[in-house]
């Protein structure tokens, strides 16, 4: 044994016992030829993604409503079968009804959406790059927050009337506060470091504005837009229960009134169409547009 620890062997290493017991040889092989011997390491990130994936979830409720309507764990006098609301979406589509009402409903969402993007847009901007913009806008922006948008409904009808203004006004105050908020927030959060090089490179305010203000807040405008879209639609089924003579909230409370479950569930299931469809054309956009951003997502 003294031979052996005097003059050990190349693959051999003598390891002292923590409790003193003695030595122990632990074989040390040498690694093969064009081996990497470094650790491998662990990817922690979410991998490349499945492009259809984001489907699985409403795909997933779409078989259980199915399965449950066919087997009669759902009464259908409760929730009507999917294929009733085909069949039903069918009949009005060919009526004429489905498509009118659907036509109406989007033009008033989209002018809300329009207004109130633009007008939380400029307000953040203001709010977020100056300090009296900040000091005037932010704490009443903050008051309105806490004001839920339908409580305002009955002094909108005072102030615009049961018209069609009305109705967009409320669209629009309902997009106007994420827009805002996720806007402003992009912007207080921009790296202070960011500005300092844009003033060491002596950046005019235009060029502050391209290269460091809009990569900064746009993160923050498209999950603000988000929101807005799913504030719009929202906003939309309630102003539409009011002297309104068409659209799909229109419909739908008809429908209420006449018991006829199958056409209010096809005007739910086109709002969640809807908003469905209109927050991943948001995420595309978002995508297409911050190309040049690497995150978890990706």
């Amino acid at each position: 044994m003294s031979a052996i620890l005097s003059r050990p062997s190349p693959s051999l290493r003598a390891i002292s016992d923590p409790s003193g017991a003695g030595v122990a040889l632990v074989s040390e092989s040498p690694a093969p030829a064009g081996a990497d011997s470094r650790p491998r390491t662990r990817r922690l990130g979410l991998g490349s993604g499945w492009r259809w994936g984001w489907w699985i979830g409403p795909a997933l409720l779409l078989v259980v409503w199915t399965i449950g309507s066919a087997t009669g764990w759902i009464d259908k006098r409760i929730l009507p079968a999917p294929w009733i609301a085909v069949t039903t979406s069918i009949d009005l589509i060919a009526q004429g009804r489905l498509q009118a009402n659907l036509a109406v409903s989007a033009w008033r969402a989209a002018q809300g959406l329009a207004l109130g993007t633009l007008a939380g847009v400029v307000v953040a901007l203001i709010s977020g790059l100056t300090l009296s913009g900040g000091y005037l806008f932010d704490g009443l922006v903050q008051v309105k927050r806490a004001v839920p948008s339908l409580a305002l409904i009955p002094f909108f009808i005072l102030w615009f009337g049961i018209g069609e203004y009305m109705k967009v006004m409320v669209i629009a105050i309902g997009a106007f506060t994420p827009i805002y908020i996720h806007t402003h927030n992009a912007l207080r959060g921009i790296d202070i470091r960011y500005v300092e090089l844009a003033e060491t490179l002596r950046l005019s305010y235009p060029q502050f504005i391209r290269h460091v203000v809009l990569p900064g807040a746009l993160p923050g405008f498209f999950l603000g837009l988000r929101f807005a879209l799913i504030g719009s639609w929202l906003g939309l089924v309630v102003v539409e229960e009011f002297n309104a003579t068409s659209g799909i909230g229109y419909m739908i409370n008809l429908a209420r009134n006449y018991a006829q479950t199958d056409v209010m569930l096809v005007g739910l299931v086109l709002y969640a169409l809807l908003g469905l469809a209109s927050d991943y054309g948001v995420r595309w956009l978002e995508r297409r547009t911050l190309a040049w951003r690497r995150t978890l997502a990706r």
